[in-house]
């Protein structure tokens, strides 16, 4: 079948799976236990963990998961840090994706390391009741000199201005690097190159922005997109749905008129 009947029909078997189809995090902690340099959380809508994987325990010189679950990051870990995995908490629990963060968390030794932090809502019902979260190791922050905090610059231009026009050579005087050592490295720590990490970023604010009122004309702009065409091809490419349905999926406005 083609056409869109058959694209509809598609996307429907795809949801209906999905919603057939349930996980228990218990089952998750426990495959997120045998990777030891990837750090594994749930917590509640009080930012409160729910589930942590062992290594996470290791980091924080902890034995039992009762000593984690029901506290919130400002509990157990220095204000240094804490607060901006608080503030990280605030943003997701309101609807937002964080995505191939570069930060400083605390490793085994109690000695600071870079890691990449990802965290997403948890929607239930069209409502954000949770959120999850993983932090892969990238090393010990004295043996990686000045490339990752380089790079945690570049990324952070990124983020600031994915809705613009962001040229390669701005990335090249924030690093200091060669062109083919900018690549390199973003390959080895995000296994993306720095256009698809901007891709990226941009794909997953629009996904926060559909959860509100504005029209998927105004959102694809609004993240740096060209037209409506080019906004629909590629969120359709990394989230499997187009602007529409993913919309309609996560329970925001569907009075949209202007052609998804």
């Amino acid at each position: 079948m083609h056409g869109p009947v058959g694209v509809n029909a598609q996307t429907n078997r795809r949801l209906g799976y999905a919603c057939r189809m349930r996980v228990e995090p218990a089952d998750i902690e426990a495959l997120f236990d045998a990777i030891p340099d990837v750090l594994f959380f749930m917590k509640d809508r009080q930012g409160r963990y729910t589930y942590v994987n062992q290594t996470m325990l290791r980091r924080l010189g902890l034995r039992a998961r009762k000593d984690v679950i029901g506290r919130t990051a400002a509990e157990i870990y220095p204000t240094g840090l804490s607060a901006d995995y608080v503030d990280q908490d605030a943003r997701v629990l309101s609807g937002e994706v964080i995505e191939n963060l570069m930060e400083l968390h605390l490793f085994a030794n109690r000695e600071p390391g870079w890691c990449l932090t990802c965290k997403r809502p948890l929607v239930v019902d069209g409502q954000v009741e949770g959120l999850i979260g993983i932090s892969r190791d990238l090393g010990q922050k004295d043996s990686l000199g000045t490339q990752y905090e380089q790079l945690r610059l570049a990324l952070a231009h990124l983020n600031t201005h994915y809705a613009e026009n962001v040229r390669m050579q701005t990335l090249l005087d924030i690093t200091g690097f060669s062109l083919s050592k900018l690549e390199r490295s973003f390959r080895k720590v995000f296994q993306m190159t720095p256009q698809q990490v901007l891709t990226r970023l941009r794909i997953q604010m629009a996904m926060h922005l559909l959860h509100g009122n504005e029209s998927i004309a105004c959102i694809g702009q609004a993240c740096g997109f060209s037209d409506q065409s080019a906004f629909t091809r590629k969120f359709k490419a990394e989230t499997g749905f187009s602007p529409r349905a993913y919309r309609a999926r996560i329970g925001g406005n569907v009075g949209e008129q202007l052609p998804a």
